[in-house]
Protein backbone atom coordinates (compact mmCIF):
# COMPACT_ATOMS: atom_id res chain seq x y z
CA UNK A 1 0.00 0.00 0.00
CA UNK A 2 1.49 3.36 -1.08
CA UNK A 3 1.43 6.44 1.10
CA UNK A 4 -0.79 9.16 -0.40
CA UNK A 5 1.25 11.81 -2.20
CA UNK A 6 4.31 9.61 -2.68
CA UNK A 7 3.83 9.44 -6.44
CA UNK A 8 3.45 13.22 -6.68
CA UNK A 9 6.53 13.81 -4.52
CA UNK A 10 8.55 11.39 -6.65
CA UNK A 11 7.59 13.46 -9.67
CA UNK A 12 8.05 16.94 -8.16
CA UNK A 13 11.18 16.61 -5.98
CA UNK A 14 13.64 15.80 -8.81
CA UNK A 15 12.26 18.69 -10.85
CA UNK A 16 12.67 21.08 -7.91
CA UNK A 17 16.19 19.81 -7.26
CA UNK A 18 17.13 20.46 -10.90
CA UNK A 19 15.63 23.96 -10.75
CA UNK A 20 17.49 24.72 -7.51
CA UNK A 21 20.79 23.54 -8.98
CA UNK A 22 20.25 25.80 -12.01
CA UNK A 23 19.51 28.81 -9.79
CA UNK A 24 22.62 28.15 -7.69
CA UNK A 25 24.73 27.94 -10.86
CA UNK A 26 23.30 31.26 -12.06
CA UNK A 27 24.05 32.79 -8.67
CA UNK A 28 27.70 31.71 -8.92
CA UNK A 29 28.00 33.18 -12.41
CA UNK A 30 26.44 36.47 -11.34
CA UNK A 31 28.63 36.70 -8.23
CA UNK A 32 31.71 36.20 -10.41
CA UNK A 33 30.55 38.84 -12.88
CA UNK A 34 29.80 41.32 -10.08
CA UNK A 35 33.28 40.74 -8.66
CA UNK A 36 34.83 41.38 -12.09
CA UNK A 37 32.87 44.61 -12.51
CA UNK A 38 33.81 45.79 -9.03
CA UNK A 39 37.51 45.04 -9.57
CA UNK A 40 37.41 47.06 -12.80
CA UNK A 41 36.03 50.13 -10.99
CA UNK A 42 38.61 52.77 -10.01
CA UNK A 43 37.28 52.98 -6.42
CA UNK A 44 37.36 49.22 -5.89
CA UNK A 45 40.65 49.10 -3.99
CA UNK A 46 39.65 51.96 -1.69
CA UNK A 47 36.27 50.44 -0.87
CA UNK A 48 37.47 46.90 -0.27
CA UNK A 49 40.38 48.13 1.86
CA UNK A 50 37.91 49.29 4.51
CA UNK A 51 37.31 46.81 7.33
CA UNK A 52 34.11 44.86 6.77
CA UNK A 53 33.72 45.89 3.14
CA UNK A 54 33.98 43.05 0.70
CA UNK A 55 32.70 42.48 -2.81
CA UNK A 56 29.01 42.56 -1.92
CA UNK A 57 29.19 45.64 0.28
CA UNK A 58 31.54 47.48 -2.09
CA UNK A 59 29.22 46.80 -5.02
CA UNK A 60 26.24 47.95 -2.96
CA UNK A 61 27.98 51.20 -2.02
CA UNK A 62 28.79 51.91 -5.68
CA UNK A 63 25.19 51.18 -6.66
CA UNK A 64 23.85 53.54 -4.00
CA UNK A 65 26.26 56.49 -4.26
CA UNK A 66 28.15 55.95 -7.49
CA UNK A 67 31.43 57.85 -7.52
CA UNK A 68 30.16 60.32 -4.92
CA UNK A 69 30.26 63.29 -7.29
CA UNK A 70 26.62 64.13 -6.54
CA UNK A 71 27.61 65.07 -2.98
CA UNK A 72 29.30 68.48 -2.60
CA UNK A 73 31.38 67.37 0.39
CA UNK A 74 32.31 64.23 2.29
CA UNK A 75 30.07 65.53 5.09
CA UNK A 76 27.07 65.45 2.77
CA UNK A 77 27.83 61.85 1.87
CA UNK A 78 28.23 60.95 5.56
CA UNK A 79 24.88 62.59 6.35
CA UNK A 80 23.23 60.73 3.46
CA UNK A 81 24.64 57.46 4.77
CA UNK A 82 23.40 58.23 8.28
CA UNK A 83 26.91 58.44 9.72
CA UNK A 84 27.01 62.14 10.59
CA UNK A 85 25.87 63.23 14.05
CA UNK A 86 22.55 65.03 14.21
CA UNK A 87 21.52 67.37 17.03
CA UNK A 88 17.88 67.19 18.03
CA UNK A 89 16.52 70.23 19.81
CA UNK A 90 13.07 71.28 20.93
CA UNK A 91 12.59 74.58 22.72
CA UNK A 92 15.27 74.74 25.40
CA UNK A 93 15.97 70.99 25.32
CA UNK A 94 18.97 69.85 23.31
CA UNK A 95 19.55 66.16 22.93
CA UNK A 96 22.97 64.66 22.33
CA UNK A 97 24.57 64.35 18.98
CA UNK A 98 24.05 60.87 17.64
CA UNK A 99 24.18 59.41 14.16
CA UNK A 100 20.92 60.08 12.38
CA UNK A 101 18.67 57.09 12.03
CA UNK A 102 16.83 57.11 8.75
Amino acid sequence: MAVPGTDAAALIVPSLATSLAAVLDQRKLLAGRIEELLEAHPLSKVLTSMPGVGVRTGARILIEVGDGSTFPTAGHLAAYAGLAPATRSSGSSIRGEQPSRR
